[in-house]
This record gives structure tokens, sequence and C-alpha cells, in this order.
């Protein structure tokens, strides 16, 4: 008798638009990105009145970071959702693959790491774990300036007591391998950061060679990272993408004091 596969269900969601949304931008698994003004956006759940926690959890994890430059600004928590700072140049991901950015300089994409770094020192500083480093929660605004977005990690206390638990975990090319795929901590940012770093440099994700959606793509780039398999591609920062990749870094602040070396080096 031939197996068949469950079928999968399909939710559709339809646009709507909160008091004061004028168009969405962007949408995600559990959120529309519409635009208030020039300088606001509004993260709302896909379904009218629907559920409102991670917006809550982002809401709290923003109010733990507080302001920092390289970091997403939120304006406040209401019943339509949560306000926050708008990028006027979306995702580093979508802007670094338009094809007319293939030529942004060397110097440009280190300064690019170097900011990323930055804002995780300072998340790392308030003892939140973001838990999704990668390109797409990395933001640029009008000034392509990074703004680190989407915060769904956690809050851990001075003695290691979980304040807040996360709700997201990495994509499989930002991922560490560890035997706990719940567990989070800064070296599994510091394995993300290593990635997310190959991309802004490169222009490619690790592992371009695995085509995502093809069968068991996603278990492929599993496999290489637990075994050790990194990408070998020679660049700007690729001794410090090895690093974190490795684990041979403690804290965010080793990574920033090497990228600003390799910064250093690329300063016309």
């Amino acid at each position: 008798m031939a197996s068949t596969r469950p079928e999968l269900e399909v939710v559709e969601y339809h646009h709507y638009f909160p008091h004061g949304v004028y168009r969405i931008l962007a949408s995600g698994t559990s959120a529309f990105i519409g635009q208030v003004d020039d300088s606001t956006v509004l993260k709302y759940p896909l379904e009218r009145f629907g559920d409102a926690t991670r917006l809550e959890h982002e809401h709290q994890l923003l109010h733990v970071v507080g302001h920092h430059d390289r970091i997403i600004a939120q304006k406040g928590l209401t019943g339509d959702g949560l306000y926050l700072e708008y990028a006027a140049n979306g995702s580093i991901l979508d802007f670094l693959l338009e094809p007319e950015h293939a030529t942004i300089t060397l110097q440009q994409r280190v300064t690019w790491c170097r900011e990323v770094v930055e804002a995780v020192v300072h998340v790392h500083s308030k003892r939140v774990i973001h838990c999704d480093i990668n390109p797409t929660n990395i933001l640029l605004d009008e000034n392509l300036d990074i703004k680190l977005a989407d915060f769904q990690g956690c809050h851990v206390a001075e003695n290691g007591e979980l304040l807040l638990p996360a709700l997201v975990g990495e994509p499989c090319r930002y991922f560490c391998p560890r035997e706990d795929e719940f567990e989070a901590n800064q070296e599994t940012d510091l394995f993300a950061l290593g990635s997310t770093i190959h991309f802004i440099v490169t222009g490619e994700e690790v592992f371009s060679d695995i085509i995502p959606g093809e069968y068991g793509w996603d278990d492929k780039v599993k496999s290489r990272f637990a075994s050790g398999a990194f990408p070998n591609d020679k660049h700007a920062c690729s001794s410090i993408t090895r690093k974190c990749w490795t684990r041979h870094y403690k804290s965010a602040s080793e990574v920033l004091q090497d990228i600003r070396q390799v910064e250093q080096l690329h300063t016309v």
C-alpha cells in the first residue's frame, strides 16, 4: 500500500490596516509591519485581535535593552501593536541582494559588521540573548547605519535564572550545534554572528552550494556545522567568522576588538 503524506493546512491571512497605518511594508510568521509615518512603523498580529504574545515579549526585551544607536527603538505598546522606529532601507539581506548593491565596498561591509557587533555587545551587557541574529533581522536606516531588530530572545538574571524565555531560535545556517537545541547563551549568539558577518562581507550565505528547499537541505547544513566543516572562503573577516563558529570567542567584546583591527586595515 502506497504511503500518503498528510495534507498541509493552508492558512490565509488578509491585509488589514490598524488606525494610522497607511501601507504594509512586510510580513513575517506572526506579524505585519505597517508604516505610520516617516519615522515610525507598527508591528501588529497577522489576524485582527490575534495573539500579541510575541509583541509583548519584544516590548519587554527592548525595555530591558534600552536605547542604543545600533538597536531599533521602540515607541510604545498599545492595543493595536508595537510601535517601532522605521528603518528606511529595510533588511541588510534584501539590500545586499539587490543587483545594484553588488559593488558595495569592502570598507562599507566591514563597517556594517562592526556596527552589528556593537549592537550585540550592548545586548549582551544587559544579559539579553537575541537568539535570532541573521541578516533578515539587521536593518539599515536612512543613513545606512545598522539597527538590530526583532527581539524574541531571552533575558537572564546575574545568577543565571531565566527571567524571560526565548520564543525563537536561529535558522539552520545561523544555528550553533548543541545537544539541547533550546539552549541559548552568548556563544550561540556569537555563532550566528559569524554566519551573519560571512554574509555581509561575501554577499552569500554560508554553504551557498546547498539550495534551500531541496530535500534534506537543512540537515546538510546542520551536518556540516556539526562535523566542523566550516566554509573555507578567504575574505577580510574569515578569521573572525571561524573563531565565532569554533566558539573561540567568549564575549562579543572580543569580536569587536578584532573587527576594529580589520576595519583599520581597510579604512581609506
